[in-house]
Formats: structure tokens, sequence, C-alpha cells
């Protein structure tokens, strides 16, 4: 039986990221690429990204979490998802400031009035750390297009890595591209040997980005948080915006600073509480 069978989760939203927040510290369990495809199935829980909470392995942290997608893929890291396992972990506890283990190593949240801060760490821009399938000496852009090779339809994109692989394409408008078509040919394309999130971004001004992204593993996304980042610390690389920048995604704004002084990203946004539910038995009838 599935460890998901029967247990009560949180549906919440991190500026319109969709996320399903599952706390299985007192009842440890394995989530299975299985498990998590049953629970975004039409009689399960729409979502984009599954933040389960398991026992702490390290010492001072609250809880190792494993991300799931909705396709079942895992991801390392989720800025959107982690503001909303803080929120209820705070609301559970009372504290205001805590620290989780991810497959992206130590994230640190903390809670200012009805903002959540995420510090995301470092971004890492070496061509092996993305990763890419073939040498790039300078990652700030990347000889990758999509459309005729006289007229691309998208090119030169920067990539980064917020413990996820990211592309971003800067473009003058993020709505005249059909995303939701290039999307799943650019997240997987051979160049990205573990796929990549696809970011469309506009630069407005030194402090004011714009972005829509295709979210790997999850699809069309109203937010991505990591894209976020990824896409402030490369437009900072090339020097087009000042290090603190507000991003609009369709689903709201975050507030994103690549901080000098350690190289530590720190993301600043809303989390949003939906409902509470528990898991039918029968979803997970058929995993084996």
């Amino acid at each position: 039986m599935s460890a998901l069978a029967n247990h009560m989760f949180a549906k919440m939203n991190g500026i319109g990221n969709e996320i399903v927040v599952v706390d299985l510290r007192d009842k440890p369990g394995v989530v299975t690429p299985d498990d998590a495809r049953a629970v975004a199935s039409p009689k399960g829980v729409h979502y984009d990204q599954l933040m389960v909470l398991q026992p702490p392995r390290l010492a001072g942290t609250e809880a190792f979490i494993r991300i799931y997608n909705n396709d079942g893929s895992e991801a390392a890291a989720c800025g959107n998802g982690m503001r909303c396992v803080a929120r209820r972990l705070f609301e559970a506890s009372g504290q205001t400031q805590v620290t989780f283990e991810t497959g992206a190593g130590l994230l640190n949240c903390w809670r200012s009035g009805e903002l959540y801060t995420v510090d995301m760490g470092p971004p890492k821009f070496g061509w092996k750390d993305i990763p890419l399938a073939e040498e790039f000496r300078d990652t700030r852009y990347i000889e990758l297009q999509i459309g005729p090779i006289d007229a691309p339809v998208l090119h030169s994109p920067s990539v980064v890595s917020m413990g996820n692989p990211h592309a971003i394409f800067w473009v003058e408008d993020v709505d005249a591209y059909d995303l939701a078509r290039f999307g799943p040919l650019l997240e997987n394309h051979p160049i990205f040997p573990e796929r990549a999130n696809i970011t469309l971004a506009h630069v407005a001004d030194r402090d004011h980005i714009t972005i829509r992204t295709w979210e790997r593993g999850a699809g069309l996304t109203k937010a991505c948080g990591s894209a976020a980042c990824a896409t402030a610390v490369a437009a900072a690389r090339l020097k087009r915006t000042s290090r603190t920048v507000q991003i609009t995604l369709p689903g709201g704004e975050l507030a994103i600073e690549w901080r000098e002084r350690d190289d530590h990203v720190l993301m600043t946004g809303t989390a949003t509480f939906e409902y509470e539910g528990r898991f039918d038995p029968a979803l997970f009838a058929s995993v084996a």
C-alpha cells in the first residue's frame, strides 16, 4: 500500500505554482514515481510539485524534503514549494525560521509578516554543473536555437543551475511565443541531459523582469521560483539588471536578491493555503 494512502495533505500555491504538501515525518515511507503520478491524476489533486517531508537526516534541520513533479520525476529544488512548506510548518510550530535539507542542499527559510523568504543557495554556471551535454566556456549565452537557421524563433539562451537546470531566452514580449509548443522541444533537447526548465524573459528595466516558464516535468506553470532566481542571476551576469530585482510571473510577483557577500540567491514572496484533504486509498489501488 502506498505511503500516501489515507494520509492528510495540504493544497497550497506559491503565486499560482500549484503545490501539495505531505508531512511523513511521523510516518516514514517511500513515495514512488507511480504514487506521485497517481496524486496528479484526474481523480487526485492537481499540482505542479508535490512536497514530501520526511524525517530529518541532519542535526539542526526540520525535515528532508523530496520534491516530485506531476510526471513522477523528482526535482532537487522548488522555491515556491519551499515557501508553502515553511508557512505550513510555521503555523503549526510558531517558528519563524527553519532549515530544511533537499536534493539541492540545505535551504534556510524565514518569515517576515505575510512574506516568506527562501535562501536558494549559490547559482552554478559551469557546463558540467548545469549540466550540459557539451562544453561551453561561457554560459551567459550558449549556441541553441529553434526555428530556421537564418531566422530563429528563439536563440542564444543563458543557462544556470539553481539546483536544477534552467535556460533563459531573452525576448521583447514573453506572450508572443507559443511556449506550450516550444517548451517540450527545448526541455528535452539533447544539449540538456537532465532536461531543463525553459523560460522566456523580458527585461523591462534594471529592477524589473517579466517571465513565463515551461517547467521541467510539470509543463506550463503560473510561477516557477527557481526560474525566477535563475533569470535574475542570468540578467545580472549580463549587466542588464542590478542584483536585486522584481520578477513578474503570470501568477504574481517575486523579489529576488543575488547577495554579493556570499553569492546566495534569496527569493521572497507569498504562500497561499487553499484546503486540507485526505488521500483516498483507491487512488493508489493500481500502484504496484
